[in-house]
C-alpha cells in the first residue's frame, strides 16, 4: 500500500507492507485525515519532542533512525476485524477513534512506523474498542475535523469557565480556531481573535469571533480589556488581593500558538485574576516572571489532548450542527501533495486546515 513516509528530513510517497491487525484490532482504510500543527512540529523538531517525552517518562517518543507514518486526525472505513473482536459495527462503517492502539505499551497512532502507520497511510490499524461509528448525515469532511476539535474542547473544559467570562484567542492556527468555535457554541463572548495572517482572521470572524486584532496594528490585551469592560458590579471578577475591584468581567485566556516569549506576553498582558489555557505546544524553553502571576493571582492551565468522553461528545456536537466548522478546511490534497502542503503551511500560514484524501491527486 502507498503511505507518505517521514524519514531523513523529507516527506516521500513510498509502497510499505499492509498491516495486519492484532487481538481485538480492526483494519481500516483511510478516507480523510488533516495535517496537524504536531505532525508539522515532528517533521520540524522531532528531536524537541524526544528530549520533552525522554525527560518526562525516560522514552523517546519518536524513532527518527527508522520511518515513521503520520496522521491522527483522521476519518476511517473498516474493512476487516483482527482476532477476538466483537465485530459490532459492519463491515464498511465510517468510523473515527481516538488515535491509540490499546497494546502494551500502547502506541500513538501517527507517531509510530511503518509496522503500526498512522493515517497517512492507505490503511491502517485501530482498536475496536474505541471506534465511534460516523453518522451517515455527517459528512467525511467534517468527520475529520473530530480530533482537533475534541483538542479544543478539552482546552475550553480545562479552565472550567461560564458565559460571564470573555476570552482572548491568541493564534488562529487549527487549534485556536477551533477554540473560537467552541467558545462560540459555549456562549461566551465577545470573542478577540489574534492573529498576523488575515486570511486567518477572516476564517477566526466565520467561526464565531467578534472582534479580530492583528498584534502588529493594535494592542490585543487592550481589546481584550475593552471587551471585559462592564459598569455592573455583579458582573464583575473578583477583586485581587493586590489589585483589587477592577471594572471588568473575568477573563480567560487562550495561548496557541506555541511560539517563544508569547505565554509571557499573555501573563503579562492579561488583567487580574484570569484563567490561562495553554494549547500550543512549544518544544524548547521559554522564560516568564512568576511574581507578575502571583501579584495578579492568575491561573495557568496546560492541557493535550482530551478524554474519551470528550472525543465522543465532540461527534456528537458535530452531529448535531451546533459546532459548525466546515469553513476551518481551506485545502485537500493527496499522498503526493503533503510535502508541498507542509511547506505552504510553514512558510504562508494563511490555511485553516488541509485535509488529505488518499483517493486523490490534487496538489499542494
Amino acid at each position: 500500500m502507498r503511505a507518505v513516509l517521514m524519514k531523513d528530513g523529507q516527506l516521500a510517497v513510498e509502497e510499505i507492507a499492509e498491516p495486519t491487525p492484532g487481538p481485538g484490532e480492526v483494519l481500516v482504510e483511510t478516507l480523510a485525515v488533516g495535517i496537524c500543527g504536531s505532525d508539522m512540529s515532528a517533521f520540524a523538531n522531532g528531536e524537541g519532542f524526544n528530549r520533552a517525552a525522554l525527560a518526562l517518562t525516560g522514552q523517546e517518543m519518536l524513532d527518527l533512525d527508522n520511518p515513521i507514518v503520520l496522521g491522527h486526525e483522521f476519518v476511517a472505513r473498516i474493512l476487516s476485524y483482527g482476532p477476538e473482536t466483537g465485530q459490532q459495527h459492519p463491515v464498511g462503517t465510517r468510523v473515527v477513534a481516538m488515535p491509540m492502539l490499546l497494546r502494551d505499551p500502547q502506541v500513538l497512532i501517527g507517531f509510530a512506523g511503518v509496522d503500526t502507520p498512522g493515517a497517512y497511510a492507505e490503511r491502517f490499524i485501530l482498536s475496536e474498542d474505541l471506534l465511534i461509528p460516523v453518522p451517515d448525515e455527517m459528512s467525511t469532511e467534517l468527520a475529520a475535523l473530530t480530533e482537533p476539535m475534541a483538542v479544543a474542547l478539552h482546552a475550553v473544559n480545562r479552565v472550567d469557565v461560564d458565559s460571564n467570562y470573555v476570552p482572548l484567542v491568541l493564534g488562529c492556527g487549527p487549534i485556536g480556531l477551533a477554540i473560537v468555535a467552541m467558545l462560540k457554541m459555549r456562549g461566551l463572548g465577545p470573542i478577540v481573535a489574534v492573529d498576523l495572517s488575515p486570511e486567518r482572521l477572516e476564517l477566526a470572524k466565520k467561526l464565531g469571533a467578534d472582534e479580530v486584532i492583528d498584534p502588529t496594528v493594535n494592542s490585543p490585551y487592550e481589546a481584550w480589556m475593552q471587551a471585559a469592560a462592564t459598569d455592573d458590579p455583579a458582573l464583575m471578577a473578583a477583586p485581587t488581593a493586590v489589585i483589587g475591584q477592577l471594572p471588568l468581567r473575568p477573563t480567560v485566556g487562550f495561548e496557541s500558538t506555541g511560539k517563544p516569549g508569547l505565554l509571557k506576553q499573555m501573563i503579562d498582558g492579561a488583567p487580574p485574576g484570569s484563567r490561562i489555557s495553554v494549547a500550543g505546544i512549544n518544544l524548547g524553553t521559554d522564560e516568564f516572571e512568576p511574581s507578575h502571576g502571583i501579584l495578579k493571582e492568575l491561573d495557568l492551565r496546560f492541557c493535550l489532548y482530551y478524554t474519551p468522553e470528550e472525543f465522543a461528545q465532540t461527534v456528537s456536537l458535530l452531529d448535531s450542527g451546533r459546532l459548525d466548522v466546515s469553513a476551518m478546511v481551506t485545502g485537500r490534497v493527496g499522498f503526493e501533495g503533503v510535502a508541498e502542503a507542509f511547506e505552504r503551511l510553514a512558510q504562508s500560514p494563511a490555511d485553516g486546515k488541509i485535509l488529505i484524501d488518499p483517493g486523490t491527486t490534487v496538489p499542494a
